[in-house]
């Protein structure tokens, strides 16, 4: 089992780090140094989250359509291919729309979207797989292990970025992400071999689905299904919200090159792998509410140290801050993850499970687009350019505010008593279905 573990998370590893040239070094570029519109860069990039609802039909069909006996390889492979090929000609299309805008943004469109539909086809596909893999009791191994291992693929994509492009010009960018794809294709390879059992006809027979409205219903009828799906939805959004500016206000705000604005994703990465580890060694000693809590207080400091380091202009105080977002990031996985596992039931997990990853897919569409218009606006209010990044992050710590008042709401036992009534409704309309 723990070949298979490690090869599940080279899968997560390989459509992972094909985010990483978009959020920590296009953005950054095309920002910056080509001075394209932030929310149009928002946009392209937040296209995968867009496309997030797509996971729930992915899953429905693959279960119901093996491939060659297969109903998760196939679907991996697939989107494996449009990640590496989007992530390969992103380059090229940035450079293009700067040529001809309208084409540019035409084609931008298809070549984001093929990443996007990549992302989403692979992640629904191989987590599916891990969860069918691993079995009840070791699904929580399982989920760490692939985290863990993504989080080192980042950090080490990441420093090879920053060491491929120490002088910075077209031609070396599109050759990093090139260089990327390949490593990317290679270990989504190498993950896929032998992971998953061949199915025969018989087993891969499904009963009849339920239809959207009595998902809804189910799912709407839990007060506590709704109020953690807000929390995660306002504390990522603000949490994940800075990714596609963090780089380009070091830039802006203390002239970093691409190279060391690179470095940022790395420094953020290895203070989330500390903060992953600790929280999950101290989870049978602080309550996870708790660790929730002290993340979304951490993430509080770290945007006011942000802020305060551009006003101060001191650029230790920006990687301190930047040091903090990632122990809050860290924390607020650990906790949210195993909250998450907790908020669902025996017979629907993959129901609920599918609910809170629509609320972290829909945080990152919501933190980009948020995070890019209110960029575009306060530029011209206020007369500079940083002073537009400081008025998104100031934005962030109020939703992180706001997240916390909800999460004093939030109460497992509440919900496992409420879920009962749920899934006698879920049972019932099932068996109308089938008859």
């Amino acid at each position: 089992m723990t070949i298979k573990r490690i090869q599940l998370g080279l899968i997560h590893v390989a459509v992972a780090i094909s985010l990483v040239p978009f959020n920590s070094t296009l953005n950054r570029v095309m920002i910056k140094e080509l001075a394209l519109s932030s929310l149009l860069v928002a946009a392209l990039v937040s296209l995968p989250y867009l496309f997030s609802p797509i996971q729930i039909a992915i899953g429905a069909f693959s279960d119901k359509h093996p491939v060659f006996g297969y109903k998760r390889s196939a679907y991996i492979l697939a989107g494996l291919l449009l990640c590496v090929g989007g992530l390969m000609a992103a380059p090229h299309i940035a450079y293009l729309i700067l040529e001809d805008r309208l084409l540019g943004i035409a084609l931008g469109v298809l070549v984001f979207g093929a990443w996007g539909m990549g992302y989403n086809l692979a992640s629904v596909s191989y987590f599916s797989l891990a969860t069918e893999v691993s079995g009840e009791k070791g699904r929580s191994r399982t989920i760490a292990v692939m985290f863990f291992m993504m989080i080192v693929g980042i950090i080490l994509t990441s420093i090879s970025l920053s060491q491929m492009l120490e002088t910075y010009t077209p031609e070396t960018l599109q050759g990093a992400f090139r260089m990327v794809g390949y490593v990317a294709f290679g270990l989504g390879i190498l993950g896929l071999a032998g992971v998953e059992k061949r199915s025969t006809p018989s087993q891969t027979d499904q009963a009849e689905t339920l239809s959207w409205g009595e998902i809804f219903k189910t799912l709407s009828s839990n007060k506590q299904v709704i109020r953690f799906f807000w929390y995660l939805l306002l504390l990522l959004t603000a949490i994940l919200g800075q990714d596609i500016l963090l780089e380009p206000y070091g830039a802006e705000a203390f002239g970093l090159s691409v190279q060391a604005t690179t470095r940022i994703t790395a420094i953020w990465g290895v203070f989330f792998l500390i903060s992953l580890s600790l929280g999950a060694a101290l989870e049978r000693q602080v309550p996870k509410i708790v660790q929730a809590r002290i993340g979304a207080y951490t993430g509080i400091a770290a945007f006011l140290l942000i802020v305060a380091s551009s006003v101060v202009g001191s650029v230790w105080l920006f990687y301190t801050g930047v040091v903090l977002l990632g122990l809050a990031t860290g924390l607020s996985t650990v906790s949210n993850l195993s909250l998450m596992l907790d908020m669902t039931t025996v017979g629907s997990v993959g129901l609920f499970i599918g609910a809170w990853g629509m609320a972290s897919a829909l945080a990152r569409l919501t933190g980009n687009l948020l995070s890019g218009a209110i960029r575009e606006s306060f530029i011209p209010l206020l007369q500079s350019s940083v002073g537009g990044y400081n008025v998104v992050f100031i934005t962030e710590i109020l939703i992180l505010i706001v997240s916390l008042l909800i999460l004093r709401g939030v109460d497992v036992q509440i919900f496992q008593k409420e879920s009962e009534s749920s899934l006698s409704y879920l049972e019932r309309a099932a068996i109308s279905n089938e008859g």
